[in-house]
């Protein structure tokens, strides 16, 4: 189980959107994605912004440039044979969304879920607390990843009391709020970006994604370059090659 957890603005759609946009494009890898926010629309055109190329502004519009309609008709047949299944249902439960995965799993042989995100889920049962709720669905994800043998990728949102700090990285102790999710995680991920809340910050358009937890390997922080315009994260020498 991996939990990819920011505050709002961070990128963290963005950022699980690339991981399944990788996998299933570049490695036609089947992936689930279930994201309890966006339409299965918006989430296309999101993949479609950062594989051609094409600033999301402009694709919203229509308003594209001969290079952006041959960018966009380059990726046409490569998105479209691409694994990817999308499920937008803002009523599901973490009940449903294991029956789903059975069944994709069976029917498509998914190798990865990614699931957007954790607080708005319900656990199709019955909790005496929000906070014992979120802990249910979490413990949920965690036996349905062993039970299928596939990562399951989760999206936290962090509460304001990040914001409160001096220093705004995500803590651990961040998660506290978010019932038994620390425990169930085998990675946890935070992202970060200083010119969020810095406008005069030396790292522009770039993004941390600090390990805050691994169960079997190191923690520490990563850089990518963040193109919002895009929705996409890259490697940061890439911003050096635009």
């Amino acid at each position: 189980l991996v939990l990819v957890a920011a505050r709002p603005g961070m990128g963290k759609t963005a950022f699980m959107l690339n991981l399944a946009q990788y996998a299933a494009v570049r490695k036609n890898i089947p992936v689930a994605v279930f994201n309890l926010e966006m339409s299965n629309e918006q989430l296309v055109k999101r993949i479609i912004s950062s594989e051609a190329n094409i600033d999301s502004e402009k694709l919203r519009s229509g308003k594209l440039s001969t290079d952006d309609w041959n960018n966009f008709a380059g990726i046409f047949d490569t998105l479209g044979n691409a694994p990817l299944y999308f499920d937008d249902n803002t009523d599901m439960t973490v009940t449903s969304i294991r029956a789903k995965c059975r069944k994709l799993k069976l029917e498509k042989g998914i190798r990865l879920v990614i699931v957007d995100y954790l607080q708005l889920m319900k656990s199709g049962g019955y909790s005496d607390s929000r906070v014992n709720e979120v802990s249910d669905i979490s413990r949920s994800l965690k036996i349905m990843a062993r039970e299928l043998g596939v990562p399951v990728v989760v999206g936290s949102q962090l509460s304001r009391e990040v914001e409160k700090r001096a220093d705004k990285r995500p803590m651990l102790s961040d998660l506290r709020e978010s019932g038994a999710i620390e425990q169930d995680a085998d990675i946890v991920l935070f992202l970060y970006r200083d010119d969020y809340y810095n406008k005069d910050s030396q790292f522009k358009n770039i993004a941390e994604v600090i390990i805050g937890k691994h169960r079997n390997g190191a923690t520490g922080t990563v850089q990518l370059a963040y193109e919002p315009t895009r929705m996409a994260f890259r490697n940061v020498a890439f911003m050096g090659n635009q």
